[in-house]
């Protein structure tokens, strides 16, 4: 599933329950009245705050996206609008850009939340190297297997073991995995060189292809090419949005025996664990598909009928998509005025106010079972083991692994832990054959006859 992005939240609302003057709005008025000049007197004041929501949950962008205000949109993205931030109803800018489907701005949002998600990275870098800087340098490995609960489909999954080397406040981190994301993964011989030492105050990461001695410095910058590439997949794929709700869960000891019984322990490697079941876990999978044509839905609908029956041609049909398309002709302009949609009351479930095009929306809530290894003997702390998978936040598969350790687990250092990673994939990651020792400051250097060659990485 293209662009499936899987986080985990407290609740199915993200939204807190907030009280609003309606009299203070005057961002969103301006946007709604599509009023492009007082727009821009606004926002040279710096006095607003864009990221506000009105009573249904719409930041001002919001509004300028759902309502085809284009010259808005452009205007509050040229200040740095937030893109990723969720209204009443559970959709960010980008998704309803998706749904409206007028290309340029598809463009425009997409670019805009990855250089905000790249520096919101950069500000936790000074507190992650400093937290490293405390710490004896060590070297761990991390296995990663991934699974599928859809039949036939592990067989085909990667696996990969990680090895992690720490010295001062650099990271290096090689990996036949580059990366792995909407049943997709890229292989390699690679490395991940992250520079916190020194002086500077700019962190960096570079990626180094071993095989054919190339590198590039990681700043997540896609080419316009890449861009464009990507907004093809957006707008022929359903607009989902998956998240697993951790508020309701619990952790209890597994027991072995059938008369006597007693807690559970496995040695892990070199270390006695305690062995709980995660319960509670629920995913939640919502998807959009109003922007899809008859043609769209049938080819995605045979794609997951390939996947479930352990085929692996959906995946090399993949870039046989086609490019370029066009944007959809615009949705019909809601017939009401700006005090009447600030005033009108939410709907049936308590959601705010809807514009743009209509929804077409089909919801699903999937129970999950996972299992978790813990240890007191491991000898770093499960904070410091965040501040190292922050490192790694560009790639997602340890995102999602930091996301998951983040939760209120039982004491000790996860050794071992099951993750779900996409709507139908998880992966048992296992910490193994740790130990503390010295590295050279060559390991973390960029070797002489490696040459620079962004344009190898550029899928990265």
């Amino acid at each position: 599933m293209p662009g499936v992005e899987l986080e985990y939240v407290e609740s199915e609302s993200e939204n807190e329950e907030i009280f609003y003057d309606v009299e203070n709005y005057i961002l969103h008025r301006t946007v709604y009245n599509n009023n492009v000049t007082a727009l821009i007197d606004l926002l040279k004041q710096s006095e607003y705050n864009l990221a506000e929501k009105d009573v249904h949950g719409n930041t001002p962008l919001h509004l300028s996206i759902m309502l085809g205000h284009h010259e808005c949109t452009k205007l509050l993205l040229t200040y740095d609008a937030p893109v990723a931030i969720k209204n009443s109803v559970g959709w960010n800018c980008l998704a309803e850009s998706i749904s409206y489907g007028d290309r340029e701005i598809i463009c425009m949002c997409l670019k805009k939340l990855k250089k905000q998600s790249r520096v919101k990275i950069e500000e936790k870098q000074p507190e992650l190297t400093n937290a490293l800087a405390d710490i004896p340098d060590f070297y761990v490995e991390i296995k990663w297997d991934f699974h599928s609960w859809i039949p036939l489909i592990s067989r085909f999954l990667p696996s990969d073991t990680c090895k992690l080397y720490k010295r001062n406040s650099d990271v290096r981190i090689d990996s036949t995995l580059l990366d792995f994301h909407d049943m997709r993964w890229q292989r390699g011989d690679l490395s991940f060189i992250f520079h916190g030492s020194g002086n500077s105050t700019k962190r960096e990461m570079y990626v180094l292809d071993n095989r054919k001695r190339k590198y590039s410095h990681i700043s997540a910058v896609e080419t316009d090419k890449d861009i464009e590439e990507e907004v093809d997949i957006l707008m022929s794929s359903d607009i989902v949005s998956a998240n697993v709700s951790t508020k309701p869960i619990t952790f209890t000891r597994q027991q072995n025996g059938w008369v006597y019984k007693e807690d559970k322990c496995e040695d892990i490697g070199d270390f006695n664990t305690q062995v709980y079941s995660v319960n509670g876990m629920v995913l939640n999978s919502r998807k959009r598909r109003e922007h899809l044509s008859k043609e769209d839905v049938q080819k995605n609908k045979a794609a997951l009928e390939s996947i479930s029956k352990g085929s692996v041609q959906w995946l090399q049909q993949q870039d046989e998509l086609p490019r370029g398309r066009r944007s959809l002709i615009p949705p019909k302009k809601p017939e009401m005025t700006w005090d009447e949609y600030i005033t009108s009351p939410p709907d049936a479930e308590g959601k705010g106010k809807h514009l743009g095009r209509p929804i077409t929306l089909k919801q699903d809530r999937k129970p999950l079972k996972a299992n978790i290894w813990m240890t007191e003997e491991f000898p770093v702390k499960v904070e410091i083991l965040l501040s190292i998978l922050e490192v790694m936040a560009p790639f997602k598969h340890f995102s999602k692994l930091k996301d998951f350790i983040n939760m209120k687990i039982p004491p000790g250092f996860p050794v071992k832990v099951e993750v779900p990673v996409l709507p139908t994939i998880s992966a048992t990651v296992t910490f193994q054959s740790y130990r503390e020792s010295q590295h050279e400051a060559g390991l973390f250097e960029i070797p002489s006859n490696y040459f620079e060659d962004a344009a190898h990485f550029s899928k990265m």
